[in-house]
């Protein structure tokens, strides 16, 4: 039998910091118990590719060797972003995946996302890893280890989706020292226009800056970037290549929700009246802009994993999350791909003839906060939430409770989550003026107080 620090075993993914709750040994005792998992499926084959971590290189062995033990053959599909591990998954004789990666988190930190059968593995999935390592009753083998680089075939099939054959669009890009460094390298190579990179040597020290597009100062570099090329747009990856962040000429940031309205319409262009499918977190501009568009919002639970189900469910082609996951599924393969994302922008850009600047100033005007995060203990966290949508029933309060309750009033609406990853309470409040801005916020505050939750000054 075999026991995981109970803190790895997460909703979407395994993940610890290296030395302290995560080990070879666990990477070895993962590796064993998927492995018994996938022969228990009947199925024998799994990729595996890794980061650019210093770390990664060992837990990749190590993991490697366990899920041989369990009589996979395992193609090891080397060292790049998280989507081409994905695009190996989908395009490979095999029956599963195993990405070790880091995801944006500091240096030290490492874990695993995992694929089965093209889908999503998650929530209780993730939990089976655990009671089959516990139980030590893991299925017996050799299996084969098959050396099986993948990049090129990856970087081929995102150059095929490139619809212009001249630009004169100047873009920068920044991979933040991430794994997506050498892929954005590739691609940029044989991509029409000038490209400016920043950062493209993937050092998992992350010297430069943290690798998350999400965060302001991240993008300092980008902005100073663009500025100083005098570019049209600046592109940045977080340290695995998953999600996507996007700077407009002006310095200005485009948020997950509006890049995700920017690239829904042109989704829409191509399949008129399409479900888009969208996290709770994001603005109601995108939901009421998908509207006017033709489309078929769809608000859903905030989780990669969530929105990857969902978009099976309503066959949706596009769907997207505050946090920059993008998925698509038109003419791609459903999962999130940065790179990819990326080369969807330029295509709008060049075919539509229209700037990021202009997009974003063309949007309805709204004021919102950033995503606010309340500690909140994990035995508490969901107790709080249901707490808070029992008060507003009483209410007769306008709710939706896909994830949370998100609370629509006059001025706008406020949102409150229990997060799946940490100890904490996700909120997020939008309105049209910053007067209503406050009172949301107040009416936020007075449901937080009423169940105890500490708030910052």
């Amino acid at each position: 039998m075999y026991n995981f620090d109970p803190t790895i075993i997460r909703e979407y993914d395994i993940r610890g910091i290296i030395g302290e709750t995560l080990s070879a040994d666990d990477a070895t005792a993962i590796g064993r118990a998927f492995g018994t998992i996938i022969r228990r499926a009947g199925g024998d084959k799994v990729a595996v590719g890794y980061d650019g971590r210093t770390s990664s290189p060992g837990l990749a062995d190590a993991l490697t060797q366990g899920l041989r033990a369990s009589g996979v053959t395992v193609y090891g599909v080397g060292r790049g972003p998280t989507p081409m591990l994905y695009f190996a998954a989908y395009t490979l004789p095999v029956d599963g995946g195993i990405m070790i990666t880091g995801s944006h988190n500091p240096g030290n930190h490492n874990g695993f996302k995992l694929v089965q059968n093209k889908q999503a593995f998650f929530g209780e999935q993730i939990k089976e890893i655990d009671r089959v390592a516990k139980s030590g009753n893991f299925e017996e083998g050799d299996g084969d280890y098959i050396e099986h680089p993948i990049f090129d075939a990856y970087i081929g099939r995102l150059l095929g989706e490139v619809q212009f054959q001249h630009s004169n669009l100047k873009v920068v890009w920044d991979a933040g020292n991430g794994a997506a460094g050498e892929a954005m390298t590739a691609l940029t190579s044989q991509l029409p226009g000038q490209h400016e990179l920043l950062f493209a040597e993937i050092d998992g020290t992350f010297p430069n800056h943290h690798p998350d597009p999400t965060v302001p100062e991240n993008l300092v570099d980008l902005q100073r970037g663009i500025s100083a090329n005098n570019a049209d747009l600046g592109i940045a990856f977080d340290g695995d290549g998953d999600r996507i962040g996007l700077v407009d000429s002006e310095g200005e940031i485009l948020w997950g929700d509006q890049i995700m309205l920017f690239l829904a319409k042109g989704v829409l262009k191509d399949l008129p009246g399409a479900t888009i499918i969208a996290d709770v977190k994001a603005s109601q501009v995108l939901f009421d802009e998908i509207e006017k568009a033709g489309g078929k919002p769809v608000m859903w639970k905030t989780g990669h994993s969530h929105i990857k189900s969902k978009m099976i469910e309503l066959k949706a082609p596009f769907a997207g999350e505050m946090s920059a996951h993008l998925f698509f599924a038109d003419r791609y393969y459903g999962y999130d791909d940065a790179l990819y994302a990326a080369v969807r922008v330029l295509n709008i850009l060049e075919t539509e003839g229209l700037s990021l600047a202009e997009f974003r100033k063309s949007l309805p005007k709204a004021v919102n906060t950033p995503e606010m995060r309340f500690e909140c203990d994990d035995t508490r966290k969901f107790a709080v939430v249901d707490e808070v949508a029992a008060r507003l029933a009483e209410d007769n309060a306008d709710v939706v409770s896909v994830d949370g309750v998100r609370v629509n009033t006059a001025d706008g609406w406020w949102l409150l989550r229990a997060s799946n990853t940490q100890a904490v309470l996700v909120a997020r409040c939008e309105a049209s003026t910053e007067e209503g801005l406050g009172r949301l916020q107040a009416q936020l505050a007075e449901q937080l107080s009423k169940s105890d939750v500490v708030l910052p000054n």
